[in-house]
């Protein structure tokens, strides 16, 4: 039994020197370094991106897509027709007719 008292006195002093020993909080004003650092690049991160979301929309507002896809169509129909050409020139080339 007295083993169990001073057990429970040595417990109960270990407990109360821990609880002086505790750090105190940092106050929510104020920031650590690291938290400025982070809130710094934070914010930049965020001010980089807003930009390039305002180049994405600008270079939508010249509609280049569909500059582009004229482009392609007329470039597409104008290959086609000189290749049809130099198809027909090859065949009479290989398969000349005769005029007789």
């Amino acid at each position: 039994m007295n083993k169990l008292l001073v057990i429970t006195v040595v417990i109960t002093f270990l407990a109360l020197g821990a609880e002086s020993f505790r750090v105190p909080r940092q106050a929510e004003d104020e920031k650590g370094t690291v938290a400025t650092v982070v809130d710094t690049l934070r914010s930049y991160y965020d001010q980089s991106v807003d930009t390039a979301s305002g180049y994405v929309e600008t270079i939508k507002g010249y509609k280049l897509d569909e500059k582009a896809k004229n482009l392609y169509e007329d470039t597409v129909r104008a290959v086609s027709t000189y290749a049809g050409i130099f198809n027909d020139q090859l065949y009479h080339i290989l398969y000349p007719q005769d005029s007789s």
